[in-house]
């Protein structure tokens, strides 16, 4: 397989922790070369790669990817739906639910989504009555949320937009980012944004992967170039202090491998601190994330997982098994390259989103196809790639464990099922 080494110059060249400042961090972990991880290929062919490694900031205890790739390149095309599982549909559908009756919001209220994808959770506030504003860069998918009725602007969450969000429908109420908040290269100029757009009792609340459940779970996998921040509240404690906010609520989720949503708003707002900002702060401190040492050890524990992946599809492969995939998050591209498993260990991967459908893995150039597929020559082991759906994956696939296919989960921890 050819593949193109990308070395460019890194953007960013003074090395600087993207929050702070900071100009000593030091490296956590290299995951190699990769490619971009939710750019799946039309047709195998060679891949560009850009490096993939975490640093870590001594001073405000942030990590973040060491070299970042332009934002057009990653979500101008984008082939992540939102919908695609029940675990999301159920998981929107609730968080809408309980932000409503919180905040006791009703049809005078506007809420604001930015990276609103495929319009999941500003549906679910629609139902309720409330007023939405999406903000989503990728027009194939804003394309699907308008579709379903709700009002997208096709473009990055930036100055203009806030202003046409703010003359068409007043200030927001709440403003929401769900797993993009740690995408973003230069946060300071998206909280002055959200400002901005907040009315003054106005709530911000972000959902991202849990820092704390990636180093205890070694799931290495959660990183990839879209992330370029990898979050602890300690972290943004900090952070949003500088902009006059404070966290005033946290709430640990099963997203993604472990997930926080967090809670935040202008620091002369009286609502009482919850109890969790102290809880949350005080176990991540237990738990070293304030310390170097802490990742040096996560490192080590990443390669030994690699390695004993490799080890155990090798010695299906040499007994001549046959391995196919199922998932093609972006996770599921990371761990493939940075393992090594190309088309010629696991034959396909299956992925329920029809957009994905057809295309294939990039570096490894492993096809993408549907589960119907399955039911032309049952394979010998399947590997659910995404993980952290497995117990919905297994459900649905009971029917091929009664027919004697046996189960490969990766991660967090190997199991055979």
């Amino acid at each position: 397989m050819d593949i193109i080494i990308q070395d460019m110059p890194r953007r960013d060249t003074m090395n600087n922790c993207k929050l702070c400042g900071n100009t000593k961090l030091n490296k956590v972990i290299s995951l190699g070369k990769s490619p971009l991880a939710n750019n799946l290929l039309k047709k195998p062919k060679t891949a560009v790669l850009y490096p993939l490694e975490v640093e870590f900031c001594s001073n405000c205890f942030n990590c973040q990817l060491s070299y970042i790739v332009s934002r057009d390149e990653l979500f101008r095309g984008y082939l992540y739906v939102t919908s695609t599982t029940k675990t999301f549909r159920d998981h929107f559908g609730k968080m809408a639910e309980d932000i409503t009756k919180e905040f006791k919001l009703g049809t005078h209220s506007l809420v604001v989504d930015i990276g609103s994808n495929d319009g999941l959770l500003l549906k679910k506030f629609n139902q309720l009555g409330i007023k939405t504003v999406g903000v989503e860069p990728a027009a194939n998918i804003a394309e699907i949320a308008r579709k379903d009725g709700v009002n997208t602007i096709v473009d990055f969450f930036n100055e203009d937009v806030v202003t046409k969000i703010v003359e068409e429908n007043g200030e927001a109420d709440i403003v929401t980012a769900n797993n993009v908040f740690a995408h973003t290269e230069n946060l300071d100029v998206v909280v002055n944004n959200v400002k901005e757009l907040l009315d003054l009792q106005g709530v911000f609340i972000i959902e991202c992967q849990y820092l704390l459940d990636t180093i205890k779970d070694i799931t290495f996998d959660n990183i990839y170039h879209e992330h370029i921040h990898y979050f602890s509240l300690l972290t943004l404690k900090k952070f949003f202090e500088r902009f006059g906010m404070k966290i005033f609520k946290v709430e640990h989720i099963d997203n993604h491998g472990g997930s926080i949503r967090v809670y935040i708003q202008n620091d002369f707002i009286n609502r009482d601190i919850d109890k969790s900002v102290i809880e949350f702060l005080k176990k991540e401190k237990r738990m070293g994330l304030h310390k170097l040492d802490t990742y040096k050890k996560f490192a080590k524990k990443a390669y030994k997982t690699r390695d004993d992946f490799k080890k155990y599809i090798k010695k299906l492969k040499s007994k001549k098994k046959t391995i196919v995939g199922y998932g093609a998050p972006a996770k599921a591209t990371t761990f493939l390259n940075f393992c090594k498993i190309t088309n010629k260990q696991i034959d396909y991967v299956i992925d329920d989103n029809a957009l994905k459908q057809g295309l294939f893995i990039p570096g490894v150039n492993i096809p993408i196809k549907s589960k119907a597929e399955l039911d032309k020559k049952l394979p010998d082991y399947i590997v659910i790639l995404a993980w952290n759906f497995a117990p919905e994956i297994l459900k649905n696939l009971e029917e091929y464990k009664l027919r004697g296919v046996k189960f490969i989960i990766p991660q967090p921890k190997l199991k055979i099922i």
